[in-house]
């Protein structure tokens, strides 16, 4: 039975470990735009893909029709690319104009920031992601992106 337990926390650790790299922008930086001196990093998925007790200790309601929006930005104006602390603000809308309000929330790990909003989805929705960037410093943009959701 011991031996079961050790097999069960290090495939739970080994998956959160897991999450936390595709939720960190270094390993999403396919998907950032810059805008101006900033170098926003964008992420949607599926809040399914996220394990139960990590889910809980960010508040993230799981379920098939829920979607994790993860914004990070960082400063391309200073060595290393510190994280910048902002506000954003933003609607997801779908092919047909329907909008829904993102309300962002605040995370911090480390030197790590980040945002995180849901929304919900119907199954292969199409969300257009219209979201206004207000960095520290005076900084401003628009994001825009697209992303197609699937339920399981």
């Amino acid at each position: 039975m011991t031996r079961f337990l050790f097999l069960t926390r290090r495939i739970q650790y080994a998956f959160f470990s897991v999450l936390l790299l595709l939720l960190s922008p270094s390993v999403t930086a396919e998907q950032f735009k810059n805008i101006g001196s900033l170098e926003v990093h964008y992420s949607a998925l599926n809040a399914t893909f996220i394990p139960a007790n990590v889910a809980k200790t960010y508040g993230i309601q799981r379920g098939s029709h829920n979607a994790l929006i993860n914004i990070a930005i960082l400063d391309k104006a200073q060595a290393g690319k510190p994280a910048l602390t902002a506000t954003l603000e933003g609607t997801a809308r779908n092919l047909l104009g329907t909008r829904k309000q993102l309300t962002f929330r605040e995370v911090k790990e480390g030197k790590a920031i980040y945002y995180l909003a849901e929304v919900r989805f119907a199954n292969e929705e199409n969300l257009i992601f219209d979201i206004e960037v207000h960095a520290q410093g005076n900084r401003a943009g628009k994001l825009t992106f697209q992303q197609q959701f699937y339920t399981e």
